[in-house]
Parts: C-alpha cells; sequence; structure tokens
C-alpha cells in the first residue's frame, strides 16, 4: 500500500455493495453520502441490481475473482480510513470480501447486514449467513442490523419492545471480538407505536438514541445511508481527521458516540428534504445532497429502518 493519501486530511472511504440504478441505495447512495459529509467515496461492487422505487426485478453476482481483484487493486494503492459493508450475494462473496479486509488489515469496518427485505423474506441463504458471522464479524468494528436483522444473526425471533432490543444488543455485541473495541447499532424502526429508540452498545454503555417516525413515502435507502454516514464520520470523529469541515455536534461525548448521533442528524435532513425530489413512483429515495442547496431542515431525530 503507498502512502500517497495517507498525508491528506480528507478521509477516503469504500462502500462494498451492490449497485441500486435508481441511486437510492447500495454504492451509489454511498457515494453521495460520503461526499455530502466531507469524504473521498471508493466503491467496489459485490452485486448488481435491476430495480426501481418499485421493486427489484433481477440480481447479478460478478465472479468472486473479480471482486477480490477490486479489492485488492484499491487497497494497493489507496489508504482507506473505513470502510462500509453492504449488500453481499452469496456465501462466497461473504468469504471473499472477510478474508480480503482481514489480509489489508482494514481499519474502522461497519458492517450494515442485508439479509432481509421490506417484504420479509431472507436475502441471504443458511450458508451465507453463517459465514457472515464466521468471516465478517470478526473484521466488524460497528454492526448497524434493524430488528429482522438482528433476528436473524441470533437465530430466535424480532425484538418486540425496548427491553427485549436490549437482550439482542447485548447477544449481538458477544458475536463481535470482546477483547477490542467494538459496537452495535440496533436500529428500532420496526417497534410498533410512533416513539422509537435505537440502540447503541459497546458492551459497558447502552446508550438510548430517541427517535420518531416521519410519515413519508421517501424512505428507499435510509439503511444504507445511516450507515454510510457513520463510515464517512468515523475517521473524523475517531481519528480527528479533518475536524474542522464537520465539527462535533456533541463535543461532550465519546467520539463514537458523536459520529452515530451525527450521522443520524444527518439522515433526518435528507429524509425531510426528500420531498424536494422526484425519482420515481414508488418508495422514494431520502435527499442525500440537500446541503447543496442550502436547505438544512430542522427536526428532531427521526426513523431509522
Amino acid at each position: 500500500m503507498t502512502s500517497s493519501s495517507s498525508s491528506s486530511v480528507i478521509p477516503n472511504v469504500l462502500s462494498i455493495a451492490g449497485v441500486d440504478p435508481s441511486g437510492g441505495a447500495g454504492v451509489l447512495a454511498d457515494i453521495k453520502t460520503f461526499s455530502a459529509l466531507g469524504a473521498y467515496g471508493c466503491g467496489v461492487v459485490a452485486a448488481l441490481t435491476a430495480q426501481n422505487t418499485q421493486g427489484v426485478t433481477g440480481v447479478h453476482v460478478p465472479p468472486v475473482e473479480f471482486l477480490r481483484l477490486q479489492i485488492d487493486t484499491l487497497f494497493a494503492d489507496v489508504t482507506l480510513h473505513a470502510s462500509k459493508i453492504g449488500m453481499l450475494g452469496n456465501a462466497a462473496v461473504v468469504a471473499a470480501v472477510g478474508e480480503r479486509l482481514a489480509h489489508w488489515h482494514a481499519a474502522n469496518v461497519v458492517l450494515d447486514p442485508v439479509m432481509v427485505a421490506k417484504s420479509g423474506d431472507t436475502l441471504l441463504g443458511r450458508e451465507a449467513i453463517a459465514m457472515l458471522r464466521e468471516a465478517l464479524l470478526p473484521q466488524t468494528f460497528i454492526l448497524t442490523p434493524n430488528l429482522p436483522e438482528a433476528a436473524v444473526l441470533l437465530g430466535g425471533g424480532m425484538s418486540e419492545s425496548v427491553r427485549e432490543m436490549y437482550r439482542s444488543a447485548e447477544r449481538l455485541r458477544e458475536l463481535l471480538p470482546l477483547t477490542s473495541e467494538r459496537w452495535v447499532l440496533l436500529k428500532g424502526g420496526h417497534l410498533p407505536g410512533n416513539a422509537l429508540v435505537d440502540l447503541l452498545f459497546d458492551g459497558d454503555r447502552m446508550i438510548e438514541l430517541p427517535a420518531r417516525r416521519i410519515d413519508t413515502p421517501n424512505t428507499h435507502g435510509t439503511g444504507c445511508t445511516l450507515s454510510s454516514a457513520i463510515t464517512a464520520l468515523l475517521p473524523q470523529y475517531r481519528n480527528s481527521l479533518h475536524p474542522s469541515l464537520h465539527p462535533s455536534l456533541h463535543p461532550s461525548l465519546h467520539p463514537i458516540e458523536a459520529a452515530v448521533r451525527t450521522a443520524r442528524d444527518y439522515l433526518l435532513h435528507a429524509i425531510t428534504a426528500a420531498g424536494q425530489l422526484a425519482v420515481g413512483h414508488g418508495h422514494g429515495p431520502v435527499h442525500h445532497l440537500y446541503q447543496r442547496r442550502g436547505q438544512s431542515p430542522s427536526h428532531p431525530t427521526s426513523q431509522t429502518e
């Protein structure tokens, strides 16, 4: 790995995920989020989808050898300060990503375990889920499942209350390495009712992050956007890269909590500003680049998936 980019104060961050041609989710959404939050975005394509705001009509998974080549070629040249892992199509892809991240000693890995469709269907088979636990969780610094994804990872039912979420967050943390700092962000968007909560847990501190629902159809890619926002902000808060670009909104907090809270604030504004867009006729995307027009809606933090 060369050091040509290591002196830059702008962090280089990576998305390894699928491509959504409509731009609402996956690598395209991640790159927009990275740019909006002051990071230089790179992308590795793990899957190609045919989809729009109304649904997915097809998925193509490139050969695993080419996936490895993408990752190795990028890491050999670019100093990457954080990596976000999204949609991975099968067990072979999961294994390859985990193995290459370990080989390159990837830093600040954020795993968004895309395993359950909005319909409730499981997107990864049993073998791929087992491989995710074995190959990817050991590389993960922050795990960001929603409640259905947490249920799949834990092999049980979905949490239906904040109290049950506490236990799920504790069990999820046990899946990550216990000898070093690791975090779980368990998203409570599937809880019943309007008052929601996300939980941020590192094995010692259980932090409740209150949220509320927003009545909007523009929720496509909210999970992708939150995890990529955290990825962009992690090096800035944890490693003090480019702190002047996005000064902490929460200066008295632990850097990880501050990064997560700032990412949630960004997502809220992107959801609130999504009405300015006219993309498709189904579940529209959030407005990743709302700041470009100088508009920053002000509302309390809201839902995540």
